[in-house]
């Protein structure tokens, strides 16, 4: 493996010249990002979690006026959690009930950052089928999903337009089923990862895998190459992954932490600080809430997710809405208290300012471990 380790299936499917993704961050993604991680050999990926169509044409073209390499765009299928411990059982229940009832543990924090509550909207989401015409229409190199398993038709149009379909999963029956359709590469993504825990067969409390114990049994079941996610930020993390039989390493909390990242600056001050209680020994955390979504996510803990209980947390997209206002608001003062901070257990091995640091450290790490 050693003299081979930077080329194989993957590698050769996407384009790209080394196995490493970069995780595809909703509302955290940047051009410059993606641009840095694809010229650095990787394969760049932005995720389109809650923009529309001109704005997805707009990103694509933004990419490709600073890189010729490959890139990844990723989508949120629409997927209910009606099983997830955050949803409403009241069939009864409307939606201004709904809305109601979600805005009325929040109305402190609103009160408190000077942000006046928000009236319910018309629609919380941008729907799908405007994302999906837009991005097929965008052409990137590779489109990855979350919460669920393209159809089969879906997945053939979009190999009609030369786009590589690469789905997520987090149980070995998810990975099971994104084979089954026809996907071009599955992500194993543990429960150690950043972010949404991006389960769709039975709820994410109950599907919490670890990265070490999912990749290979993911890599015997399938018959696609498999990227691993989840804890992996260094050389080190890259190689295992590689040994356990992955084609490639996907690297998120990591690259977030980079200058390039539109990571906002409490998030990567926090971030950051996660790095120096590893060096000075100290106590470290990331937790699973669903505070400021609705649905499971890893992040650091703060103010707000230690104080609001799982009762008080509203359904999704709900949840995550209104919570986006407090997020902005918070962005803006440099108060960390009321946005999500978006970190994965691998956070305290941050170490590289940008992102073509990164990844040559990683390469530099690879080669000398396999070697």
């Amino acid at each position: 493996m050693s003299g081979t380790w930077k080329q194989n299936t993957f590698t050769k499917l996407a384009g790209i010249e080394l196995p490493i993704v970069l995780g595809a961050f909703g509302g955290a993604s940047s051009t410059a990002l993606v641009a840095a991680v694809s010229n650095a050999g990787g394969l760049g990926s932005f995720g389109l979690y809650g923009i529309g169509p001109d704005a997805i044409a707009q990103t694509a073209a933004d990419i490709r006026a600073k890189t010729t390499a490959p890139f990844l765009f990723n989508l949120w299928l629409p997927h209910d959690e009606a099983a997830g411990a955050a949803a409403s059982t009241d069939t009864a229940v409307t939606a201004a009930d709904e809305y109601a009832r979600a805005v009325e543990p929040l109305a402190p924090y609103f009160a408190e950052l000077g942000v006046p509550l928000p009236p319910q909207p018309d629609r919380y989401l941008i729907p799908f089928d405007e994302q999906i015409d837009a991005t097929i229409e965008a052409r990137p190199a590779a489109l990855s999903f979350v919460y669920g398993v393209p159809d089969a038709a879906l997945v053939e149009r979009c190999h009609g337009a030369g786009i590589r379909v690469v789905g997520t999963a987090t149980t070995v029956a998810e990975a099971v089923a994104l084979d089954a359709v026809g996907v071009d590469a599955i992500i194993a993504t543990g429960f150690e990862a950043a972010g949404h825990r991006v389960s769709f067969l039975e709820p994410a409390e109950d599907s919490l895998v670890g990265t070490i114990a999912l990749v290979p049994r993911v890599v015997d079941a399938v018959r696609v190459p498999v990227i691993a996610a989840g804890g992996i930020a260094d050389g080190r993390g890259v190689a295992a992954a590689l040994a356990l039989g992955a084609s490639a390493a996907q690297l998120g909390t990591a690259f977030l932490a980079c200058d390039e990242s539109a990571a906002n600056p409490p998030h990567r001050a926090a971030l950051w600080e996660q790095s120096q209680a590893e060096a000075a020994h100290t106590v470290d955390e990331t937790v699973l809430t669903r505070v400021f979504s609705g649905r499971l996510a890893r992040g650091i803990p703060n103010r707000m997710s230690r104080e609001l209980s799982l009762g008080d947390v509203g359904p999704f997209p709900v949840q995550g809405w209104l919570t986006g206002y407090l997020k902005r608001e918070a962005a803006a003062t440099g108060n960390r208290d009321f946005t999500s901070l978006w970190a994965g257990q691998g956070a305290p091995l941050i170490r590289h300012r940008t992102a073509a640091a990164l990844v040559e450290a990683i390469t530099h790490d690879v080669d000398a471990i396999l070697n």
